[in-house]
Order: structure tokens, then sequence, then C-alpha cells
């Protein structure tokens, strides 16, 4: 029942609206669904099932009824944890678009200096644009800004932001939605009726289809770019329990110290 009416949902509502709702829905998902299949590995809580998720084509199992997070979010979680000097030594941490399942535990980590932005998040500390940010040169040791980059029509000026302000030997971490089966990124700015975008972008508000040339542009901005497929770390038991991207490739950015 709890599926239906959230998949029902996903069709009928405004987006901002389902993430509000969800948000305060998360006890009575968390009882309802309570089990022993599948742990979200963000905050170590287990469940019977984990929810539907998806506008153009629902994916069944996947939004954690906790966090809220979906596949993306905690295999970044893992590999923050586990591969990262994150949340064990002093950083200066940027979050562009503060997705809930991390907020909380950024802003509580005492090592962390955490600032948040977006131009339209309730989380977000300063209102900026991504293309032009309020910031000074070298300003942060750690950036993520996960799933912004395919909202935005000049990327260029995007990325050449989050290279300007990123400290020399600093990580930023910048998903996107990819198509791994494109060798170039596919953008069309004639296409602009909101269900047409969605069929060919997969999101209404989606500008382009990123293929894998994205790492390539992000090395021509400057950054050293290392894809990590960082689902390999994992059996397929752990994939399946922690509901896990299988092919994400998380891209890992560094600005050279020279």
């Amino acid at each position: 029942m709890i599926d239906k009416i959230f998949k029902k949902g996903l069709g009928i509502f405004p987006r901002p609206f389902l993430i509000k709702v969800s948000y305060l829905s998360r006890p009575i998902f968390s009882i309802v669904l309570k089990g022993n299949q599948y742990t979200d590995p963000i905050d170590g809580k287990s469940f019977k099932k984990f929810l539907p998720y998806g506008y153009e084509k629902q994916r069944a199992n996947v939004l954690s009824p906790s966090t809220l997070s979906l596949e993306r979010h905690r295999l970044l979680w893992l590999y923050l944890q586990q591969e990262t000097n994150l949340f064990s030594t002093p950083h200066k941490l940027l979050h562009f678009a503060p997705e809930q399942a991390f907020y909380k535990r950024f802003k509580k980590a005492k090592n962390i200096q955490y600032t948040t932005t977006d131009l339209n998040s309730p989380l977000a500390d300063v209102k900026a644009d991504i293309c032009n940010l309020p910031f000074s040169d070298n300003s942060f040791s750690f950036i993520l800004c996960n799933h912004v980059l395919e909202h935005i029509p000049d990327d260029t000026k995007a990325m050449e932001e989050l290279y300007r302000i990123l400290k020399p030997g600093g990580t930023a971490i910048l998903q996107i939605p990819q198509d791994y089966s494109r060798a170039t990124t596919f953008e069309d700015d004639s296409i602009t009726d909101p269900k047409e975008r969605a069929r060919i972008f997969g999101q209404y508000d989606h500008v382009r289809v990123y293929g894998m040339d994205y790492f390539d542009k992000l090395r021509s901005i400057g950054f050293e770019v290392n894809p990590v497929k960082y689902s390999d770390k994992f059996t397929s038991e752990e994939i399946d329990r922690f509901r896990l991207s299988k092919n994400e490739l998380i891209p890992v950015c560094k600005k050279p110290n020279n």
C-alpha cells in the first residue's frame, strides 16, 4: 500500500513538496517497514524493504525509509567513510544543494567547518549561483556537488568556479547522472517542453545527458580526475543489502598542488 501511494505521489506532486512530506513521514515509514532484509549504512537501520523512487522510470526498493537516501547516496557515504579523511582531519567543506541524508551528520562533525549553498534549498547557509560564487579563491578543502551540474546551462563556468574555490590539494566530488553507454554528452537548448525534457534528459529540469566525456571536460578545467567504481569493493550480497548502485562511477576530483 505504501509503495502504491508513493508511486502515485511522484507522478502528481512537485518534487520539493514530496521531499518535505517524505521528511515528515520518515518516522511512520521506519515503523511500518521495519525488518532485517535491507540496511541503510548511513544510520545502520534495517527494513523489510525500501521505498520506490523515480520520475520517468520507477526504481523499486531504492529509497531508504529512515534517511531518504538513494543508491548513490549510500555508496558515496561508504566511500567518504572508508576511503577519505573527511571525518578524521580538519576540513572546510562546501556542500551544494545539501542532501538531507548527509546534512545533520556533517553539521555535527566537530572536525568539519561546514557551509551549505544553493539558490533554493531551505538548508542553504549561502544563497548563491554556482556560476558566480561569493567565495574567495582556494577557500575549501572539500567540495560536494552532486546531481547539480546537469541543471546548469553553463556547466563550464560552474566547473571553473568549483576549481577556483577549491584549495590546492583539495578534493571535489562532482557526481552527475551519467549514461555510461554514451561517448559524448548530449544537450539541445531547443528542447524546452518539460515532458520532452524528462523523456530525453531523465528529468524535467535537466538540460543535458552526460556521457563518458564528462571526465575529460573536468580535466580540461584543471582537475585531476579519478572515476571510482566503488561498488567493486563490495560483494553482491552487500550491494543488495545496502541497495547500492552497481555501476556508479564517483568522480573524485583533485586540484593539483602546483
